[in-house]
């Protein structure tokens, strides 16, 4: 027996007007939802549609120490290197 998952989404649609360049205004709910201090999109062309995505800083940081090397700590890299290319 095979089971699906099923997945809700919600969606809301609202139709805009595009101006005679192209533009169209995003909902003001979504905007201070989404973009909150950003300024820039992603616009993303598909066929048929596009898609808007908020342009994000990314905090690398929180990622820093997550990186799993095998080696309790790294002095010369060139060790680091020649040591990882062996285990390979």
């Amino acid at each position: 027996m095979l089971y699906y998952g099923v997945v809700t989404l919600s969606v809301e649609v609202e139709v805009k007007k595009v101006d005679d360049q192209g533009r169209l205004i995003l909902p003001v709910d979504w905007r201070q939802s989404e973009l909150k201090e950003a300024s820039e999109v992603y616009v993303i062309k598909r066929k048929g549609y596009l898609k808007i995505v908020p342009k994000r800083k990314i905090d690398l940081v929180k990622f820093f120490d997550k990186a799993e090397l095998g080696v309790d700590a790294i002095g010369e890299w060139g060790d680091f290197e020649k040591v990882r290319s062996e285990r390979r």
